[in-house]
């Protein structure tokens, strides 16, 4: 088993809550990261039909066998369960008894925010990290290669073909499974939706323009926006306008969580055809931004990204909130550092003079210091959170 890097956060948020929920996309290691640290409590997984039935039969007797806590596995299968665990909390206020998972965001929110407030904590589990896969010794070399594999541990635990094992994703989890959530019917103006989505990755939103290209209108491209979101296939990185004029853009942008089910999605499955592609900028642009957020998802923030645009142009990628203050970041796919790059940066300093700058891009060689702008290569990535 790698080793996650979320397990030190999740260790101390069950001494500090009665239960934990951990969250995430279908197949990232929830399931994994639960049972190892619960080694020795009952695993109960929802997804079967007899344990669903139950459950459903008798919810109080069904959970009196668990007097010491559980994995509950996709508890959003069993949304009545929560206010039954409420009652279960309340009775018994020791720590870390139960950890709850599922792969719908909305949901589990939805439901810890109404029943379990104050009785349980919250993390979310993203698929591989860089700095998990370096760490664990795995070949990352290269980094087209780990744009195209992404992050998903079943394809780096059994060596498998990225290509056949995400293009079934795509066809098990997204086409039917988070299409079932909504109950749509239009399965092909769904599916446009979705492929149309990987080609706005690192785009401002523009929900008119999409509902004109699938053919449905900006309430659905809403609806199905959230789906995609909660079921953590992509995220919207919202626009930073703390303490600036009104000139700033204010549409959120389009990412995803896994680079490898981007370029699947983009029909992208060799390094040739990732370099040659269109897109591959602003796919190592998504692979940075997701990156960043799973280092963040990993020390328990799920917060504090943004990106920087006003209207006349000058843009940068990445704020991160920091408590020393701002930290901005520009995503470039330059090879070498060049001080034409920091064009971005230099216009944010205006507004945050203060402000510390990183450059990001796609060479090897170290860290390199100018004045107070950074260029850091892509293999340092694991250090930015």
């Amino acid at each position: 088993m790698i080793s996650r890097s979320i397990m030190e956060e999740a260790r101390y948020s069950l001494t500090q809550f009665r239960a934990l929920c951990i969250t995430g996309p279908r197949q990232s290691g929830k399931t994994t990261l639960s049972r190892a640290l619960f080694k020795n409590k009952p695993y109960i997984n929802f997804e079967d039909p007899v344990t669903q039935g139950a459950f459903q039969e008798d919810p109080e007797a069904f959970l009196r066998k668990f007097k010491t806590g559980a994995v509950l596995d996709e508890v959003q299968r069993v949304p009545e369960i929560f206010r039954h665990l409420q009652v279960l909390l309340d009775n018994n206020r020791s720590r870390g008894q139960f950890i709850l998972t599922g792969s719908n965001n909305f949901l589990l929110q939805e439901q810890v925010s109404q029943s379990l407030a104050g009785r349980a904590g919250y993390l979310t589990l993203l698929p591989f990290s860089y700095q998990e896969l370096k760490e664990a010794q795995q070949p990352v070399d290269d980094l087209m290669t780990n744009m195209i594999k992404g992050g998903y541990p079943e394809i780096w635990a059994e060596q498998l073909n990225p290509k056949k094992w995400l293009d079934s994703y795509i066809q098990t989890y997204i086409q039917r499974d988070v299409r079932q959530l909504r109950y749509i019917q239009n399965l092909a103006a769904f599916n446009r939706f979705v492929y149309l989505s990987a080609n706005l990755a690192g785009q401002i939103l523009n929900r008119d323009e999409l509902s004109r290209q699938v053919g449905v209108d900006t309430k659905t491209i809403q609806s199905w926006l959230g789906l995609l979101e909660n079921s953590y296939i992509l995220f919207q990185l919202q626009p930073w306008y703390n303490n600036l004029n009104k000139r700033v853009v204010k549409s959120p942008k389009i990412y995803f969580h896994d680079s490898g089910l981007l370029c699947a999605l983009l029909r992208i499955s060799s390094k040739t055809g990732l370099k040659n592609h269109p897109m591959a900028g602003a796919i190592f642009e998504n692979w940075c931004i997701a990156e960043i957020k799973k280092n963040r998802c990993n020390l328990g923030d799920n917060s504090g990204l943004y990106y920087f645009r006003e209207n006349m142009g000058n843009e940068v990628d990445l704020i991160l909130e920091k408590d020393t203050g701002p930290l901005a970041i520009e995503i470039k796919s330059a090879t070498k550092p060049d001080r034409s790059l920091l064009r971005g940066l230099q216009y944010w300093k205006k507004y945050q003079p203060a402000s510390q700058g990183i450059l990001l891009y796609q060479g090897y060689n170290p860290s390199r210091e100018t004045t107070d702008l950074n260029f850091v290569s892509w293999q340092e990535i694991d250090s930015i959170q």
